[in-house]
């Protein structure tokens, strides 16, 4: 079945499947248990997140659409958790209810950064709860741009033949997330997205160089659109019915947990695909949304600005200068993590000794340090013609490599009193040439709760002064 995307608008996506709940306890090893040879860990937090297809869920609503879940689940605590998450995520939950069955759950056992043992309560699909979900899956479709099917093989879609079969008949494209080795049960599917270990599992082990003509065979046995594999470092290969091969490099950022990249890179796929972009595109989005989940523990939800600052950084190399409303939200996270704000403004249009020492100082104030910098117009109303000597690209760069700074804002006007205002900094930090009183923004600092720091010049360090001593050989 073909399909093009209709136009954006908040597209509704349907997603179907497993869900589950993921609980962490997190504690620390300090000793091994004189019962057996295993770590004793003094536990410290718990954390509850949405798992399986409540994590696709809510990827989905955070990336923007409106997003519902058909789900099978107990009749126990974690089915109301379970609902609670949804509730938080956006997501609009229709649970058929498993009368004397739990839903499932993992409860992950972590020391420090590192997971030791992990504990696993499945739930149950009874054949009466899977035909309830399939009369309220055709129920549900009237308006769903896509369905996501998220299959992690515990028995909600063990029908999925035919929820495939009845969404095809309303018109409506399917992407599967496969887990089941058997190839028919996923027949007749827009887009199939299995990582490589599910691939061979499904079609037969073989050498890497082989992947594409297998997965072209198994387009044309399996009727579907495209077949998407996910293959760790790798990157991500699609390969279109009409045999187009097409490779996504992975993005380089640190890993530090795959757990639920799978469901983040599917959400994330279909997302954009329902918002118009072409495929290769969307499957490039997908792989940079994958890139954020796997840099944060546990099952990361990447959000909609999560991703408009990574397209923002790619396209940027290696500068933090973002622009204020993405900064913002940024800080928004950080402030609700605790994060003290401190900033500090200036031309930095000759970066010497001086400017470090006062960077370095503004950043051992707090957590992260924001660095406003004039425009090039904004310099040449204060310093006169010719300067700035470097354009703000090149300043920005130049103050982006210097770890102390975390992110770096633009400003147009004169002085910084305007971006003070949207920041809302919990420090201010500026040089030994001003005195507390005269620094601008300092009152509405102060009126927040917040301090003003003057950090010591460096004698003989400015910009005038650099610029004059080279006039003068």
């Amino acid at each position: 079945m073909s399909w093009d995307a209709p136009s954006p608008n908040r597209p509704h996506i349907l997603v179907v499947g497993d869900a589950m709940i993921d609980r962490y306890i997190i504690g620390e090893t300090y000793r091994i248990s004189p019962e057996a040879p295993v770590p004793v860990v003094r536990a410290g937090r718990e954390e509850m997140r949405a798992g399986g297809s409540a994590n696709v869920a809510a990827n989905v609503a955070a990336l923007g659409p409106r997003c519902s879940l058909l789900t099978i689940c107990g009749d126990d605590p974690a089915g109301e958790d379970l609902a609670r998450l949804m509730s938080m995520h956006g997501v609009a939950l229709d649970c058929v209810v498993e009368r004397g069955q739990r839903t499932t759950e993992k409860t992950r056992l972590i020391s420090g950064v590192q997971q030791i043992a992990r504990i696993d309560q499945d739930g149950a699909a009874g054949d009466a709860s899977r035909a309830e979900l399939a009369r309220r899956f055709e129920a549900l479709l009237d308006g769903v741009r896509a369905v996501i099917f998220s299959d992690y093989d515990k028995g909600v879609l063990a029908d999925l033949p035919a929820l495939i079969a009845i969404a095809r008949r309303h018109g409506v494209p399917t992407f599967v997330d496969p887990k089941a080795p058997d190839p028919s049960r996923y027949a007749g599917a827009f887009l199939l997205k299995p990582n490589v270990r599910e691939f061979h599992a499904l079609f037969g082990a073989c050498p890497e160089e082989q992947i594409a003509e297998r997965a072209r065979l198994a387009l044309a046995e399996l009727d579907l659109d495209y077949l998407v594999v996910t293959r760790g470092a790798k990157g991500i290969m699609m390969v279109t019915r009409t045999g187009e091969v097409v490779d996504h490099p992975t993005e380089a950022l640190e890993v530090f947990d795959v757990t639920g990249a799978g469901d983040t890179i599917i959400a994330a796929l279909v997302v954009a695909i329902a918002e118009g972009l072409p495929i290769a595109a969307a499957i490039d989005q997908a792989n940079l949304a994958a890139s954020i989940a796997v840099s944060r523990p546990g099952t990361y939800v990447v959000t909609r600005s999560d991703l408009e600052e990574r397209l923002h950084r790619r396209s940027h190399a290696t500068s933090k200068l973002v622009p204020l409303p993405m900064l913002l939200g940024k800080l928004g996270h950080a402030r609700a993590d605790g994060a003290r704000i401190v900033f500090t403004n200036g031309c930095f249009d000759v970066l010497h000794a001086g400017h470090v020492r006062l960077l370095d100082l503004a950043r051992r104030q707090g957590d992260v340090l924001i660095v406003g910098l004039n425009s090039d117009a904004s310099v040449r109303r204060l310093k006169g013609a010719p300067r700035p000597v470097n354009g703000v690209d090149d300043r920005a760069e130049v103050l982006s490599g210097l770890a102390a700074v975390d992110h770096v804002v633009l400003f147009e006007e004169d002085t910084p009193l305007d971006l003070i205002r949207a920041i809302r900094p919990d420090i201010l930090v500026k040089g030994g040439d001003y005195t507390a009183d005269t620094i601008v923004g300092a009152d509405i600092v102060r009126e927040g709760g917040g301090q003003v720091v003057v950090a010591p010049l460096l004698a003989g360090r400015s910009t005038t002064s650099i610029l004059g001593a080279l006039h003068t050989r």
